[in-house]
């Protein structure tokens, strides 16, 4: 299978709180550093021709915005937890300027939650105005979204099976604690790899930065980058000395050429 070059922007790399996070004076959420600002974890995926985002964060009009979107072909979900489809509404303005319905990519599970939380969506008499969505179900096996192919790896965020995403030399896997065995077989040979690092602690659900650099190790990737962060890992520049040079925290705004 041939894949075309793409770059990936990271819309988003905190945890569903957010860096800052309300209500908090510590040293990460009065940092001054703007890579200590994390809106919730969201990428931005471009070919020459097709345009996604993985998640529709809380954030996705802002994030729209900062990363000046003008055009989206398709959004694809990672799980139906609310910091990662909360934003799903403001597809409508894509809507608008095309004149045809958003495509989505969401497994059952997914689909499920979309359609109880954006219950209007989907009403018989419609409000003028409203998203329109056409919802594609995937499973684990490989898809295209334009000229971009994608292989979904299943993850588990403590019970609740995740999707990860490969594109072809660049995989992406947020909000997980366990990769089973032949799932990271999909995930071997890729050149980049970003799993979520909530923090240095230990947590029911998510890797911690240990367990994520680990598992980078154990896949043998050369290139790996840490997303879905909360305040408690940590200020980014004091945690990247830290770590070898080959991994990183990301950081909004981020680029990566493929």
């Amino acid at each position: 299978m041939s894949y075309p070059d793409i770059k990936v922007t990271f819309l988003g790399t905190g945890t569903s709180s957010g860096v800052p996070m309300i209500g908090c004076s510590c040293r990460v959420c009065t940092s001054t550093d703007k890579k200590d600002n994390r809106l919730r974890s969201s990428i931005l995926v471009q070919s020459k021709t097709t345009t996604l985002v993985v998640d529709t964060t809380p954030d996705f009009r802002y994030q729209m915005l900062r990363a000046d979107v003008k055009h989206l072909d398709a959004v694809v979900f990672t799980h139906p937890h609310k910091d990662h489809i909360a934003g799903l509404d403001d597809v409508r303005a894509y809507n608008f300027f095309t004149h045809k319905p958003m495509e989505i990519f969401a497994n059952a599970l997914t689909e499920e939650a979309i359609r109880r939380e954006f219950i209007y969506v989907f009403a018989e008499n419609k409000y003028p105005g409203l998203p329109r969505l056409n919802i594609n179900t995937i499973t684990t096996e490989p898809f295209i979204v334009g000229d971009i192919p994608i292989i979904p790896i299943v993850v588990y965020h403590l019970n609740m099976p995740v999707l990860g995403f490969r594109f072809g030399k660049f995989t992406y896997i947020t909000d997980a604690n366990r990769i089973d065995e032949n799932e990271r077989e999909k995930i071997k040979g890729s050149e980049v790899i970003v799993l979520n690092a909530l923090r240095n602690a230990k947590h029911i659900s998510h890797f911690s930065l240990t367990e994520a650099a680990a598992l980078a190790n154990e896949l043998n990737i050369p290139t790996a980058y840490f997303t879905h962060m909360s305040h408690q890992i940590g200020k980014h520049a004091d945690v990247n000395k830290t770590l070898p040079p080959n991994m990183q925290l990301a950081w909004d705004g981020l680029e990566i050429h493929l």
